[in-house]
């Protein structure tokens, strides 16, 4: 009898490893799509915290976007200057003031449309990271 069973038994691994295998392939594939979203997200927080300190103490839009660009250089595609928002809070002013700034910040937002490694998901996702400062510091 003992002998039977196992003759009957032997495709089942075989088909079990069939359905396992998909579903573990999604989950790396899934993992390592987070990880890689997760370490952009933290480059364009960086970049924009360095681009918006830039922008409170020097007061020149575009060398805060070559502190962005530079900051996150390791990203592919690269960043362009039509993804870097800059835009002063508080005032009235349309550049941070160069004396007594009071309540007046600026705000740095980065959007970066991240393509997935593997297109499994989809084409891109869209990240963005923002910093905000005080004007002169």
């Amino acid at each position: 009898m003992s002998e039977r069973r196992v003759r009957d038994e032997r495709g089942a691994t075989a088909v079990e490893f069939a359905f396992i295998v998909p579903l573990l392939v999604l989950l790396v594939i899934g993992i390592a799509e987070f990880g890689h979203a997760f370490q952009v997200q933290g480059t364009l927080s960086a970049a924009a915290r360095e681009g918006v300190r830039a922008m409170a103490l020097r007061n020149d839009p575009a060398d805060a976007r070559a502190v962005v660009r530079n900051a996150a250089a390791s990203l592919h595609p690269a960043i362009t200057d039509d993804q870097i928002d800059i835009v002063i809070v508080g005032g009235t002013a349309e550049s941070c003031p160069t004396t007594g700034a009071g309540d007046t910040a600026v705000r740095l937002t980065v959007t970066y449309p991240k393509p997935y490694l593997t297109g499994f998901f989809g084409s891109e996702i869209e990240l963005t990271g923002t910093g905000v400062m005080r004007c002169n510091g």
